[in-house]
Parts: C-alpha cells; sequence; structure tokens
C-alpha cells in the first residue's frame, strides 16, 4: 500500500499553498499527501487532525510554521512521527502583532478567504502554548524532525526545539519554503523519515 502523509499548513496558508502543492508534485506515484484546510482555531485544528490521522492512518505528519506547533502536540496522540518546519511556538506572540481583519495567502476549499485575529483567538492559542510539551516523552525524541530555513525572519524557535528533540536540519531559505525548497530539501527528509519508521 502507499504510504500517507499529512501536511499542516501555517496560520495564513491553506492545504493549496505553493509547499503543499510542491509536496504532492513532487511525492506523486510514490507517496500519497493529503493536504486539508485546517480550522483557524487551534482546538477545532488539533481534532480535525486527530480525527482525519483515526481515518486515514498516515505514516508521517509534515507540518509549516503553525502546522508544526499542532503537529508536534499530536504526535503522541495519534503515535505518528512529524517533520516540523520552521515550527512557531510562539504563536500568540506572533497573533498579537497581527490583531484586524486579513485574508489567507491561498485559496481555500470552502471559498473563505477572509478571517479575523481577535483576542479570543489569542487566549485559545496561549492556552495550548503553556501545555504544547507536556505530552512529550523521551520515545519521541528521536521521531520528530525539525528543518529550519537560514534566513528565517520570523520565528526563532530551534533553541526551544532542541530542548525537547534530537534531529535537526538546516535549509537556505526562510519562513515560508518555495516550491524548489520543499522539492530540494522537505522531499528528501520525508522519504528518509517514511524509511527509518516503516511500520511496514
Amino acid at each position: 500500500m502507499m504510504k500517507k502523509v499529512i501536511f499542516l499548513h501555517g496560520f495564513f496558508a491553506s492545504g493549496s499553498c505553493i509547499p503543499a502543492m510542491a509536496m504532492k508534485e513532487a511525492l506523486d506515484g510514490k507517496v500519497e499527501v493529503l493536504t486539508p484546510d485546517l480550522p483557524m482555531h487551534p482546538k477545532e485544528a488539533l481534532q480535525f487532525i486527530q480525527n482525519l490521522c483515526n481515518e486515514v492512518k498516515p505514516n508521517l505528519l509534515v507540518g509549516n510554521s503553525c502546522g508544526s506547533f499542532l503537529a508536534q502536540m499530536l504526535v503522541p496522540k495519534v503515535g505518528v512521527p512529524a517533520l516540523l518546519g520552521n515550527p512557531h511556538f510562539n504563536m500568540t506572540r506572533f497573533l498579537k502583532e497581527r490583531i484586524g481583519h486579513h485574508q489567507y495567502k491561498s485559496i481555500r476549499r470552502d471559498g473563505k478567504q477572509d478571517f479575523e485575529i481577535d483576542q479570543q483567538l489569542i487566549n485559545e492559542f496561549d492556552e495550548l502554548e503553556h501545555i504544547q510539551f507536556d505530552k512529550c516523552a523521551e520515545q519521541y525524541r528521536d521521531k520528530v524532525w525539525g528543518l529550519f530555513g537560514e534566513q528565517d525572519t520570523l520565528t526563532h524557535c530551534e533553541p526551544i526545539f532542541m530542548e525537547h528533540y534530537s534531529k535537526v536540519f538546516h535549509f537556505p531559505g526562510g519562513h515560508t519554503p518555495t516550491a524548489e525548497e520543499v522539492k530540494t530539501w522537505y522531499v528528501p527528509l520525508i522519504e528518509k523519515m517514511l524509511n527509518t519508521f516503516d511500520k511496514a
């Protein structure tokens, strides 16, 4: 059976963002890549992803930014390894600087492109931030890999990552990888993780 990967996009993105599409294209015919649109509210997103994992039984979670924040918390719950691209573990600080109306940067399947960052949303992220590493255990230390852009000016969470996990990689890009960076840096690590943690 073909292995399955679930890609979890960043906060302003969707399942049709450039990294998601590049990943699907690069792994076409080898790995099934699911790229759902995630709910904006983090608890709702976590439940949505957990339900999806229970349904499709993925071999790997791959996140970018906020998607990595969510993926890290789900690893102990769903028992699936994860590749965290530029994980954003300080989402409340990010959101506080962006209160107000916004548009998603890529098309969502439901057609809703407008959303609002308000204090309630910030509070929801803040609550999760305080417990995001509570379920970390030694058994997952080598099963969560971090991939960090050397030109990422948005978040600097590698030190926090290394407090909990041991596998760190770098690529010469920014916070949101280009299609070429996904194919050059993310895809080989995805393939390596799928081989390393083969369920078969």
